[in-house]
């Protein structure tokens, strides 16, 4: 990491902490991983939304950086980008609820699993949302950005230019490597708390990912 930005290796080396805290905590105790490490308002839900908070305001920086230098729609598209980060990390803390005490209305206890004010645990008529799309079809998304575009920018020149063009920050081959160390690390937990730490470290890698990307000339 001695070649990166000073930044950029804190990143990493906080992705390295989180792996290794997760590896050493569940093996030393399980319910400390479940009940404090990975619960609900623990260290891994609040170090997420910061992450994907942080991730959002860099994105707003990147988009009034290409400004006049790409198309209209690659900023608007960036600024559509961030907004999905905002709306991530407002999400993850279920919008300060538990923080300020507010109550959650009747009519979104009806559809919320958990009767919080968020979007992502409704269920209509026996369809959650995380189940069937924030589940499977973001997780495949994600790896899909994360492991398969790194590759197949730099050799493949239509992927190149269409990410180039959009100003999609395209991840780097350290940013690939974390996310499958991280992928099967996670994969060797058992206990359902493990994606609030998957989630953090994916909230560390976009960070990375959107200030120093592959295609950093055409982006940031």
């Amino acid at each position: 990491m001695s070649q990166l930005h000073p930044i950029d290796r804190i990143l990493m080396a906080l992705i390295v902490v989180v792996l290794v805290a997760t590896v050493v905590i569940y093996a030393w105790d399980t319910d400390f991983f479940v009940f404090s490490f990975a619960a609900e308002d623990g260290v891994a839900e609040y170090g997420t939304a910061f992450a994907l908070l942080a991730a959002s305001f860099i994105l707003l920086r990147n988009a009034l950086a290409i400004k006049g230098r790409a198309t209209k729609l690659a900023v608007g598209l960036t600024f559509f980008y961030a907004l999905l980060f905002f709306f991530g990390a407002g999400e993850e803390i279920s919008w300060g609820q538990r923080i300020f005490g507010w109550e959650t209305s009747e009519a979104m206890k009806e559809i919320n699993r958990q009767d919080e004010t968020t979007i992502h645990n409704i269920e209509i008529g026996g369809v959650a949302l995380t189940k069937h799309l924030f589940g499977p079809v973001l997780t495949l998304t994600i790896l899909l950005y994360l492991l398969v575009l790194p590759l197949l920018y730099p050799r493949i020149g239509i992927i190149k230019r269409l990410a180039d063009r959009f100003a999609v920050p395209v991840p780097g081959l350290r940013h690939a490597a974390f996310a499958l160390i991280a992928s099967v690390i996670i994969a060797t937990i058992d206990v359902e708390r493990k994606w609030e730490v998957y989630e953090l470290i994916f909230g560390l890698l976009v960070m990375s990912i959107f200030l120093f990307p592959q295609n950093s000339d055409q982006v940031t």
